[in-house]
């Protein structure tokens, strides 16, 4: 365990910066969470408090709120669109615990064994049709269509990863196209649709846009990483839940990959016919440990957190502007 858990044994950089900065904004915008959580139908309200609630950091529509203001936003236009990304991710996330069967999601018992399988996808569906409604009263023809097409490209890297889930041979070109989608894309959307809404030049827009795209990357890898290398009560969920379910995510690839014949048939019978006990995991960490694949991933992830700080060069000079660069830093060093 201690080898494992000294891949990431860093403290994470402090988010207090960016949180400092952003603190009257995310006010604000959880205010607008609150209010459009509200339905008369009594589920809907409890069900979607019980997950947002659980979102301490709100990454996604702080990156939005970030983003407007380094591209010098001044006015509220950003807020609605910050809470939509905050209930697209909720939505998403609502439709994931229910085909993955997860047992916690942010350290409580996942909606779906709560209220059931079809209220918390329904809820999840009235969470994506409250996230329009939003972007429409944004006013914001453009960042309509950024959020609109992150939407579909979730739900289609969410369907791509199903299709190959238990696909032992699947390539890191493939994995990192299903991550680009499932999760980069709304990092990506979220910056975007911030730099819209401070009417930012085109090329404003790109570097943004380049920046969440790099960090959610960063993200889910280092996401991955933990899931065999982290303890429940920081991560907030199960450690293992990836190899239970037979994800082929990336410390799993590169560890089957140098393992080769030697361990083929250990591979097969875990991730393939998922027949494994809790010593199998343990077996799994410490070839990821002795394979260097844990520490691989950490590293592709360091280098996405690098090209995020790099896309922010070309900005003029403002307390913003370090505070994203603590972002991509905390990405790859939390241990949550």
């Amino acid at each position: 365990m201690d080898a494992v858990r000294t891949i990431v044994a860093e403290q994470p950089p402090s988010l207090d910066r960016l949180l400092g900065l952003a603190a009257s904004d995310m006010a604000a915008v959880d205010a607008l969470i609150r209010r459009h959580m509200d339905s008369p139908v009594p589920v809907i309200p409890a069900l979607a408090d019980h997950l947002i609630a659980g979102s301490a950091k709100r990454l996604r529509p702080l990156l939005t709120v970030a983003a407007a203001r380094l591209a010098g936003a001044r006015g509220d236009a950003c807020l609605k669109l910050a809470a939509a990304v905050e209930f697209i991710h909720t939505a998403t996330l609502l439709h994931d615990d229910v085909v993955d069967s997860s047992e916690l999601r942010r350290g409580r018992v996942a909606a779906h064994l709560i209220w059931g399988a079809p209220s918390s996808v329904l809820v999840g569906d009235f969470l994506f049709a409250r996230a329009f409604e939003l972007m429409v009263g944004a006013g914001s023809m453009p960042a309509l269509e950024i959020l609109a097409r992150a939407s579909r490209v979730i739900a289609e890297g969410e369907v791509l990863q199903l299709t190959r889930a238990h696909d032992m041979d699947l390539s890191q070109e493939l994995y990192l196209e299903i991550i680009g989608a499932k999760t980069a894309e709304l990092f990506a959307a979220a910056a975007e649709a911030g730099a819209v809404s401070a009417d930012a030049p085109a090329d404003r827009r790109r570097a943004l846009r380049t920046y969440g795209q790099a960090l959610g990357l960063a993200f889910q890898l280092t996401d991955d990483a933990l899931d065999y290398s982290g303890a429940s009560e920081e991560l907030g969920k199960n450690p293992g839940d990836d190899f239970r379910e037979g994800k082929a995510t990336l410390p799993l690839l590169l560890a089957m990959m140098r393992t080769g014949t030697a361990e083929r048939e250990f591979w097969v019978r875990t991730i393939d016919r998922r027949d494994h006990t809790d010593a199998d995991f343990q077996r799994a960490r410490e070839l990821m440990v002795q394979t260097g694949a844990l520490e691989s991933t950490l590293d592709l992830a360091r280098r996405h957190a690098r090209q995020a700080k790099a896309a922010l060069a070309d900005f003029a000079a403002s307390p913003w502007r370090p505070a994203l660069e603590d972002l991509a830093d905390f990405a790859v060093m939390r241990k949550s």
